[in-house]
């Protein structure tokens, strides 16, 4: 009999020897991702319009301990946006028309992206346009700034009076805005989608055909309020886009039915306002998340999604990569058709 042998394995199972039980070693999850060839720490981001160039929030959170930050949109010239009022507050929402006001391409080469440059989360620049020459030439501009891990092309926002959402609502338009983009971009090209058409796997599949190296969905939706009283619109551009915990189950959906649709990687967005939001898009297909209208009234909702996430992998001996698309439905198992 091996004596010592035997007495190692009772004090494994029986603890230290000071009356506490042995430990279960330590489970250590990976939520690390990486999406279109860029490495991110965690798959948590700031979405565009609600983050600013990121060095406004430098004083709220630690930058550092994101997994990415999305820029506000960037035109190849300046934009001054639309007329205020361009905010109005709704029921577990929020409409905005601000209208893409934006320094330019060659402004913020020059005073934003040095600062961006420095941090450990990744820089996505948000690209718009009124025309496909002018993605492609927004794009050239950038293309020159060291510091961009990637371009998220902005084509669904429905907040000005014409441009972007004309190419989000059309799968040919999608297509050849995408292949333009793509043949000039130094970067990788993430795609983000409009919900405001009648079937978004037709945009996204447009989006994936045209070389698009991910997607990102969904941006607002098109919405509305009036005051009673003056029967005037709330917000001067008439209509706006409507984000926030409002629009959060119908978001998950979109990216639920995009995530059977295409081979390319996603990012959710859409009211995430907690982990467990974020999770629900995670576990609906999505690879990394972005949190956009908390952002406003609670700075540290993306660190505190990061550390939930985290948790959660560990109470649930999971790494990240092993939830994205992870649902369970009844007859049908989870994952992709034909993945096991």
């Amino acid at each position: 009999m091996n004596v010592k042998a035997d007495s190692e394995a009772r004090r494994s199972r029986e603890g230290n020897g000071k009356g506490r039980p042995a430990r279960e070693e330590e489970f250590v999850p990976k939520i690390d991702v990486t999406i279109a060839g860029i490495h991110f720490q965690n798959p948590v981001m700031t979405a565009s319009g609600t983050f600013g160039y990121g060095q406004e929030f430098v004083h709220l959170i630690d930058l550092n301990q994101l997994g990415g930050i999305c820029v506000k949109g960037i035109s190849a010239e300046p934009m001054a946006g639309n007329a205020p009022p361009r905010i109005y507050e709704t029921e577990s929402g929020m409409l905005n028309a601000i209208g893409l006001q934006n320094v330019g391409a060659r402004k913020f080469l020059e005073e934003k992206l040095p600062f961006l440059r420095t941090l450990r989360a990744r820089c996505l620049v948000n690209v718009f346009g009124y025309s496909t020459e002018d993605y492609v030439r927004c794009i050239e501009i950038l293309n020159d700034g060291e510091g961009i891990d990637g371009y998220e092309l902005n084509i669904s926002c429905p907040n000005t009076r014409c441009g972007g959402m004309v190419y989000g609502n059309d799968p040919k338009l999608t297509e050849e805005v995408v292949a333009a983009a793509k043949k000039a971009a130094r970067y990788p090209v993430i795609v983000k989608l409009s919900p405001n058409v009648t079937d978004i796997t037709a945009t996204a599949r447009a989006a994936e055909a045209a070389g698009a190296d991910a997607l990102s969905l969904v941006n607002t939706f098109v919405g509305m309020a009036i005051d009673v009283e003056s029967r005037t619109p709330r917000v001067s551009n008439i209509t706006a886009g409507l984000s926030g915990p409002a629009i959060k189950p119908v978001a998950v959906r979109m990216v639920y039915q995009t995530y059977h649709a295409v081979k390319i990687p996603l990012i959710g967005i859409g009211g995430i306002a907690s982990a467990q939001d974020a999770l629900e898009f995670i576990i609906s297909g999505a690879q990394a998340v972005q949190v956009g209208t908390a952002n406003f009234y609670g700075p540290q909702t993306a660190l505190h999604a990061v550390e939930g996430i985290r948790d959660y992998c560990q109470r649930k001996r999971l790494h990240l990569a092993e939830l994205v698309g992870s649902l369970k439905t009844p007859g049908d198992g989870a994952g992709r058709p034909g993945e096991s």
